[in-house]
């Protein structure tokens, strides 16, 4: 199997259980709804967010739409640099790592883009949200909220009293309620990081060598263009027959 097939089919998996699991969390779950899964430190837990990976937010219209579009065009820069890894021949594994990112973005994308337009609002006091509603979705293309549903909160208790400034404070460990393409994008940025940085280090020297052979020839050239401006020309001398015609 061709490696572009294989990437491309990891990105197809990643946004059907990504979008599938949104959907049906988006029209059978109420808002701060939850179902546990791991007992009390796995469930999935339904909020939306209208900004960036793992609930952070990114307030106002115009920074929703900026973001939106910021994610499409990062989707196609990635996008091209894959299809040159394919050409540049890289691993699968680095391949798969970029895929794996390239396909949370769209996910993510996805619901910015069409949520907004398809559904219905999901109301902060009970009710289920509908799915093509005959009034109308709850917002505009580019304005939808991102659906998030995977919470793992793994261990809590209060610092101790001693801890400057959260001394006595509760805490929750780990409180980002995510998805699958952020887990995605997760998992290919930490694949690159621990197991791909030689490709880098491999790009960055080629970078070099080829910048190195551009300067010498730079200069080769600048040395020949002053070589021959610094050589005399030297005139013709007259032939003797011409010499002897003119007398």
């Amino acid at each position: 199997m061709k490696r572009s097939t294989i990437v491309i089919l990891v990105i197809l998996l990643v946004l059907i259980l990504d979008q599938s699991l949104k959907i049906w969390v988006k029209t059978h779950m109420e808002y701060s709804e939850e179902i546990p899964f791991l007992g009390k430190i796995g469930m999935l837990h339904f909020v939306e967010n209208n900004g960036m990976a793992f609930g952070v937010d990114l307030g106002g219209r115009s920074g929703k739409l900026a973001l939106s579009l910021f994610r499409i065009l990062a989707v196609g820069v990635l996008g091209y640099y894959i299809k040159q890894l394919l050409n540049a021949k890289a691993s699968t594994g680095l391949l798969l790592s970029f895929g794996l990112i390239l396909a949370g973005a769209i996910g993510n994308i996805l619901d910015s883009a069409f949520y907004g337009v398809i559904f219905s609002a999901s109301p902060f006091h009970g009710g289920l949200a509908e799915m093509f509603p005959p009034e109308g979705g709850y917002s505009s293309f580019l304005h939808g909220k991102v659906v998030d549903m995977l919470y793992f909160p793994l261990f809590d208790g209060h610092f101790p009293e001693w801890v400057p400034y959260w001394g006595g404070d509760y805490f929750q460990f780990f409180r980002p309620v995510f998805n699958i393409a952020d887990t995605a994008i997760t998992t290919g940025v930490l694949s690159i990081i621990l197991f791909h940085r030689k490709f880098f280090s491999a790009e960055e020297e080629l970078k070099r060598q080829e910048a190195e052979k551009a300067e010498e020839k730079t200069e080769a050239a600048e040395e020949l263009e002053s070589k021959e401006s610094s050589e005399p020309i030297e005139k013709e001398k007259p032939d003797n027959e011409e010499i002897k015609s003119n007398i």
